[in-house]
Formats: C-alpha cells, structure tokens, sequence
C-alpha cells in the first residue's frame, strides 16, 4: 500500500491569507489517498509538528505532497523553519540523508548526492496572487520569462539533496483578485491522476 504524506505549510494572516483555499485542495489530496486506497499521514506545521517524527513520516512515505501558499515568491517562513529542523534531525538521525555526497576518495562525486530517500517523490500545490500570465511570458516584466516553478526550485532542491524525485508541481494563480476554486479543483485531481499512481 502506497503512503502519502501531506504537509499544510499555511501560515495564517487575517484577513490577507486565512488558509481556506490550501486547506481545501490539501483535504482533496486525502479524499484521493482514500479512494485510491493508500495510506496518508498530515501535518499542519502551523498547528505543531515533532521533528523527529516527521523524518520517520518521511522514510514511511512513497509520495510527499507540499501544499503552501506563495508568500514574497518563497513560502511561508514557518516551513523554512520547519525544513531547517526536520532535515537536520534526518541527517543526524541519518534516515533522510548520510551526507552531502562527496568524498576524500572519490571528488568526482556530485554534491548533493548523499539522499537516501530514493525512490520517493515529493510534489507541490501552491498558491498564488499572481495571474497565470506572469509565468513564463518573456513580455512580463517581473520573471522575464521564467516560471513559477523557477520561482521554487529551491524548495525542490531540499528534497532532492534528499534523495526524493520531484515532481512537476501544481500553481493556483490570481487566488485573491479572481479565485477560480472550481477550476482548481478540478485541474489539481487531474494531477493527483496522472502523479500520484
């Protein structure tokens, strides 16, 4: 049976982000693991959270899925705060990582190459206020061309320095300005479809 771990990065600001859209689409990342007859486990790193306990969450899962609203283009500090402790407790543990990959012997090997979460996967749901159109236009002035997933590459790469396979990830744009939930919705369980399998 495939283990999903779910991870609710919201942080709360009232009346700017209440957490009701990330709520939503994390609880329909339930509602599929229960269809599809996987087991899942859910952290809400607002709510509290044990750092040794979410690196064993870790190793049980197959499939992490990182849902997060998309705050001064990064996510929320709490879950910064929340990797920096949960992946130092995985490397000194060493359950999530043995090391950075290289060494004395053997230079030649890549940084970053000292995971052993190999064969997991990770993938992220964001949300955004941004519209679609500021992803990947080279007319847009703010990322010139890039995309919102250049935008959290860095995310990722923490789960690859572990050893996870990230997946493409999942944008809800223009959130505040023209929400759009039912399409949302739909398009996210469609990724879930084709990701999560």
């Amino acid at each position: 049976m495939k283990h999903v771990h779910i991870i609710n990065a919201h942080q709360f600001y009232e009346g700017i982000s209440e957490g009701t859209l990330t709520r939503t689409l994390a609880d329909m990342t339930k509602v599929f693991c229960e269809e599809k007859g996987y087991s899942y486990s859910m952290t809400n790193i607002e709510e509290e959270y044990t750092p040794e306990k979410e690196v064993d969450l870790y190793v049980k899962a197959d499939y992490v899925v990182l849902h997060t609203p998309v705050y001064w283009f990064n996510t929320p500090w709490i879950h910064k705060k929340y990797v920096d402790e949960v992946f130092n407790a995985g490397l000194a543990a060493g359950k999530l990582l043995k090391d950075d990959g290289r060494t004395r012997k053997d230079p030649s090997k890549n940084y970053g190459t000292g995971g052993l979460m190999q064969g997991r996967k990770m993938t992220m749901v964001t949300s955004w206020n941004a519209p679609e159109e500021f992803s990947g236009n080279e007319n847009q002035y703010l990322l010139s061309g890039k995309t919102a997933d250049d935008v959290m590459y860095n995310v990722g790469v923490n789960y690859r320095f572990c050893g996870f396979e990230v997946l493409p990830q999942y944008h809800c744009f223009n959130v505040i300005k023209d929400p759009q939930v039912e399409k949302y919705l739909s398009e996210y369980r469609q990724h879930l479809e084709t990701h999560l399998v």
